[in-house]
Formats: structure tokens, C-alpha cells, sequence
């Protein structure tokens, strides 16, 4: 297994990092020619709540994340030694030089449109093996760990370790239109066997998009060994309305009670 694929994150609890993504207060911010609210400050107050790392999407036309930003929280990172810095993006854009030049944690490839407003798919396996494999390497050049955007496809792990990735990020948006309706199984089905396929081949688990309050222990639960969650959306409105500290703490509750609702090897074994 590359050992880029654990961290110190992966002990520091002993189970799923929750890493906050900020771009919706930078949306917020960049409404008026004003510095409020501060994104440095959002991401004080989410890793002092106890997060354990903070995620971006800068996009090319900066619609939210702008690159000074990534400068500053890179600083900010540094006297959070034990937290991690994710900046997610297509690597065919403007990611890379943010890569190369703060060298976060881990960066997320995303195959997003310049245009697109969110993320909406994952890598094609094994369409994009060949391609991804150049800025998969130029990553690791530069000590940064890699993971993958990718849907609940279960055949296309493999083709992932192929390509140099160290870890996949599960793409939750329709686990989350799904949750408790009447195909909730069938897709959840296939996120748990997505996870396990990508853990049979060394991959590590990290997921994201649309997790909220009201399905992440559900998730989690079921899908088991998920390294990470990256959560932005949800957890920023919940904060409009709990403040960021007590929105933290909350999705760090629902984290640990998926722990505790999780099955032991021992007695699904007997």
C-alpha cells in the first residue's frame, strides 16, 4: 500500500476525519467588497470546534475560493500540525500550481466543467487511467496524497490503484437523494460495495457531497473504513442557524454515534 494512504488524522480518534469545506463562506464573502465573513477565521473556529481539517474548490474564475485564499489558509494549516489541508479541483485547470505551490495534505481530483456550479460525476475507469497517471505523479512529487472523485463503481477500483491514486472519494449525492426512500438499499448497496472493493486493492475511503446531519451516521454505519468525510454545503447552513463551533461539534456527533451503531468485526464475524 503507498503510505501516503494513512496519516496521522487516521489515529487521531480512531475513526472518520471530518474535514469542513469553506468555499460557501467564501461565496458569501465575495457577495460585497467586504471581508466578512473571514474565511481564516471560519476555518479558526471550525478546527478549534475540533475538525479535523478544512477542504477547498478553488475554481478557475474564482467564484468563492480566490488564491489568495489558498496562500492563507495554507499558512493557517501550520499551526494546526495534527489537522489536514484538502484542496479539491480538476487537475487539467487550476489546481496543480496550488499543489505544487502549498503542498497540502491531500489534494481531491474532481472531473468538473469550468462552468459547472458543483460537482455532478466522477472519473471514467478506465477511460481516464492514462491521463490521470502524469498529475497523479506530479502530485506525489511534491509529498501530497491523492484522491479520486469517483461514483460507487465497484469494477472501476482496480483501474484507480492502477492509476497511482492513494485513496477514492466516494461521490454520496445519490446516497443522499435516496436516503430512507423506497431504492435506499438498492444505492446504498452499492456504496458499501464500492468501499470494500476499493479497500481490497489498498485504496483508502474518503466521501462527499450532500452528507448532512440527517443521513452521515446512516452512511457511515453502513459503509465502513471511510477515512474522511468532506462536508461544505450542509454543515455551513446548519452553522447559519447553530454557529459554526456547535455545527462542528454536531457532525462530529453523528461521526462517533456511526461508530458506535457499526457492527464489531467479532459479532459480524459470529
Amino acid at each position: 500500500m503507498n503510505p501516503l494512504v494513512t496519516s496521522g488524522l487516521d489515529g487521531r480518534h480512531g475513526g472518520t476525519a471530518l474535514s469542513v469545506n469553506v468555499n460557501k463562506v467564501a461565496l458569501l464573502r465575495n457577495s460585497r467588497a467586504l471581508d466578512i465573513p473571514n474565511l481564516v477565521r471560519a476555518a479558526t473556529m471550525a478546527l478549534e470546534a475540533g475538525a479535523d481539517g478544512i477542504t477547498i474548490h478553488p475554481r478557475p474564475d474564482e467564484r468563492h475560493i480566490r488564491a489568495s485564499d489558498v496562500g492563507e489558509l495554507a499558512e493557517l494549516m501550520k499551526a494546526w500540525p495534527q489537522a489536514e489541508f484538502n484542496i479539491e479541483g480538476n487537475p487539467y485547470h487550476n489546481l496543480m500550481p496550488f499543489v505544487e505551490a502549498v503542498r497540502p495534505a491531500q489534494c481531491t481530483f474532481v472531473p468538473d466543467s469550468a462552468e459547472q456550479s458543483t460537482s455532478d460525476h466522477g472519473w471514467r475507469m478506465p477511460d481516464d487511467l492514462a491521463r490521470l497517471r502524469p498529475v497523479i505523479a506530479a502530485a506525489h512529487a511534491a509529498g501530497v496524497r491523492v484522491s479520486l472523485f469517483m461514483d460507487p463503481d465497484s469494477a472501476a477500483m482496480p483501474a484507480v490503484r492502477d492509476s497511482g491514486a492513494d485513496r477514492v472519494e466516494l461521490y454520496t449525492e445519490t446516497f443522499a437523494r435516496a436516503h430512507r426512500q423506497a431504492d435506499y438499499a438498492d444505492v446504498l448497496a452499492k456504496f458499501v460495495a464500492a468501499g470494500e472493493a476499493a479497500q481490497r486493492v489498498g485504496l483508502g475511503v474518503n466521501a462527499g457531497h450532500d452528507l448532512n446531519r440527517a443521513n452521515l451516521t446512516d452512511f457511515l454505519t453502513a459503509v465502513r473504513g471511510v477515512q474522511e468525510v468532506s462536508i461544505g454545503h450542509a454543515l455551513i447552513a446548519d452553522a447559519l442557524e447553530l454557529g459554526m463551533a456547535d455545527a462542528v461539534r454536531a457532525y462530529l456527533r453523528c461521526i462517533r454515534l456511526a461508530e458506535v451503531h457499526r457492527p464489531s468485526a467479532h459479532s459480524s464475524a459470529g
